[in-house]
């Protein structure tokens, strides 16, 4: 009698192997399909913000202010801005000062004070500031920024030592902003600047944070 055990089972294993290895190969083309279609999904972003002007200087929290009265020098005071934007003044209680500049402030003291002043000068300067930003992602040297100037996306990107050239998706900046009591993302393309196009800077505000995405690797 003639017995053939191993040829048989190899048969039967070969097939069953082809089964698996098909249905295996299957599940994995299923999933990259679905973890690529979550890589393209768009992230939800803000049309860009308007304009401003780098020459405008913002007050924000952390700054410390000096409150200047030439007619009044008891008046004087040096205060830093609280978390929630504001400083005790006296005679006029809790002001609320964050996110105006320093003329406006100035313009808003005069007319707080005007009952109570003969002379409607008063001048506001900003002893230290807070601002600074933080720069994350895809960049040489990732961290927190502050700079002594008003700064744009794309300088603070060179100040974090620049792109990581092999990985950086330059055309997909994000700029997390909170702003209105929400949190804002703006998306704007820096590799057409590298690139030699024109285009509108995008200025920063405190605590901005930039995020420079990756490149989709297929493998």
């Amino acid at each position: 009698m003639k017995i053939e055990p191993t040829a048989g089972v190899s048969r039967v294993g070969a097939g069953g192997f082809a089964a698996v290895g098909r249905k295996a190969a299957v599940s994995v083309v299923a999933l990259m399909v679905l973890f690529f279609a979550g890589c393209a999904s768009p992230v939800a972003t803000m049309p860009l913000p308007a304009k401003t002007s780098p020459d405008v200087q913002t007050l924000n929290p952390g700054d410390v202010v000096r409150i200047s009265f030439p007619g009044a020098q008891n008046l004087d005071t040096t205060q830093q801005i609280r978390r929630d934007g504001r400083i005790n003044l006296y005679m006029i209680g809790e002001i609320k000062v964050a996110d105006k500049s320093p003329a406006d402030f100035e313009r808003e003291l005069v007319q707080a004070y005007s009952s109570q002043l003969v002379s409607k000068e008063i001048k506001v300067t900003v002893v230290s500031s807070s601002f600074s930003v933080f720069v994350t992602g895809a960049v040489v040297k990732p961290g927190k920024i502050m700079p002594d100037r008003a700064l744009t996306a794309f300088d603070a990107i060179m100040e974090a030592g620049g792109f990581d050239n092999a990985r950086a998706n330059a055309k997909e900046v994000r700029v997390i902003r909170q702003e209105d009591g929400q949190t804002k993302t703006y998306t704007i393309n820096l590799k057409a600047i590298l690139d030699g196009a024109a285009g509108e800077p995008f200025y920063l505000k405190a605590h901005d944070v930039i995020f420079v995405p990756e490149k989709i690797s297929w493998f």
